[in-house]
């Protein structure tokens, strides 16, 4: 595997009932602007059907300095580091590569 190959991430947050349909807002936000990105190549976000309050993205970068950008960018900042993550009681993110 090298840094130019193509970058999937997967994040799972958790967040409260109270707190969804802010998160949720962000997150479309958040979702219009990745997808603005050079080098993001999609951007996904589903709700869990057995607990509304789990959200996962999905997103497909085209390599790692695209995601790495992608993390640095302001809106990135802004919206995910400055006000999602101060309402996610849960949040864990795997960053992938293809195998073969």
């Amino acid at each position: 595997m090298t840094a130019d190959e193509p970058v999937v991430v997967v994040a799972h947050w958790q967040t409260t009932a109270n707190s969804l349909d802010t998160v949720l807002e962000h997150v479309a936000a958040l979702r219009r602007q990745a997808l603005a990105e050079p080098g993001c190549l999609g951007y996904e976000a589903f709700q869990n059907v057995d607990d509304s309050t789990t959200i996962v993205l999905i997103e497909h970068y085209r390599d790692e300095d695209a995601q790495i950008s992608h993390v640095n960018s302001l809106h990135y900042q802004e919206l995910v580091v400055g006000l999602i993550r101060p309402l996610l009681t849960d949040r864990r993110v795997e960053v992938l590569r293809a195998t073969a």
